[in-house]
């Protein structure tokens, strides 16, 4: 793949390489300092909370084979009531275990899941992510993930349930959900970008779901950049728009955001309650908790997110 001069000059403005050092493996996380997450303590004000992931299962799980190596959970019981001991009536443990692609429902991609031009975050070799897993910017080197959250909710800004699948999401956008929710973005914010997609299509559409999605446009990485937002999650499949703008570039958003910026980005967030509850109170700021399973080596990780207004 050949990308056009466009991108490039797109890449090189918002690239983020030794800005936290040449060794850095997290990027934009280190923009979540102690002040920030302090700061971000304050926003919880009636402690009501909203876990933003899917369920873990086989049978409502949202992969339906369009990335075939990408599987939904599978939990198989190992111990059922087993005995500890002779005593008929002493304790007994019962065990589970999952096989499951750790991208398969609500979860953060980490920097080493997508490469171009040989490189991954911070001008690290792509061959850097080996059989072993990813030698640099795995998933545990984010140790946690607590700072304000910030929702945008794009959809309710222009007045509709949902966006159309294919619809992508501009920088005028993201202007026009954040004097909706009259809120400032701020350098450590986590912000949560909903399309209503997931809520439109899920349970009983998958396939609407994955094959057509409205997702974040190219002119939107320059945006999150300039406001130094610390991560950035959608409730949708792709996360970026789906068929590609250009169709010449795949994945540009991906790119951008992981390989250029060092920013991690999440996708299948479960973002409707919360969005009816901050049209209700007109508070779109929270304590967001978010933090990735400490898979060593692991290109992303699911995640139980947990907004706390």
């Amino acid at each position: 793949m050949v990308l056009p001069a466009e991108f490039h000059e797109l890449a090189a403005s918002v690239r983020s390489w030794g800005r936290w050092g040449d060794d850095d493996e997290i990027g934009t996380i280190n923009l979540i300092t102690d002040e920030v997450r302090l700061a971000a303590a304050s926003c919880v004000q009636t402690g009501k909370a909203f876990s933003l992931a899917l369920p873990l299962d086989t049978v409502t799980g949202i992969q339906i084979g369009v990335l075939p190596k990408r599987v939904n959970p599978v939990r198989t019981m190992t111990m059922i009531n087993e005995p500890n001991s002779d005593d008929p009536d002493a304790a007994r443990s019962s065990d589970d275990v999952v096989h499951m692609a750790l991208q398969a429902a609500t979860h953060w991609d980490g920097l080493g899941h997508v490469s171009y031009a040989g490189k991954i975050w911070n001008g690290y070799p792509a061959d850097s992510i080996t059989a072993d897993g990813a030698t640099r910017c795995g998933i545990h080197r984010i140790e946690h993930l607590t700072s304000r959250g910030v929702l945008l909710d794009v959809a309710r800004a222009k007045g509709l349930d949902a966006l159309e699948g294919g619809y992508a999401i501009t920088a005028d956008d993201l202007d026009a959900a954040v004097e909706l929710a009259k809120v400032e973005v701020r350098s450590g914010d986590v912000v949560l970008v909903r399309t209503g997609q997931l809520g439109t299509h899920l349970p009983k559409d998958k396939a609407g779901y994955v094959m057509s999605t409205a997702g974040l446009g190219v002119s939107t990485p320059a945006w999150f950049h300039a406001r130094d937002v610390a991560a950035v999650a959608t409730d949708t499949f792709v996360f970026e728009v789906w068929p590609w703008e250009d169709e010449a570039v795949a994945m540009p958003v991906h790119m951008l955001h992981l390989v250029e910026m060092g920013m991690t980005q999440g996708q299948n967030w479960v973002l409707d309650a919360l969005a009816d509850d901050c049209a209700e109170d007109g508070r779109y700021e929270f304590l967001l908790e978010a933090s990735p399973q400490p898979f060593v080596n692991a290109v992303g990780s699911p995640v139980n997110p947990v907004a706390i207004k």
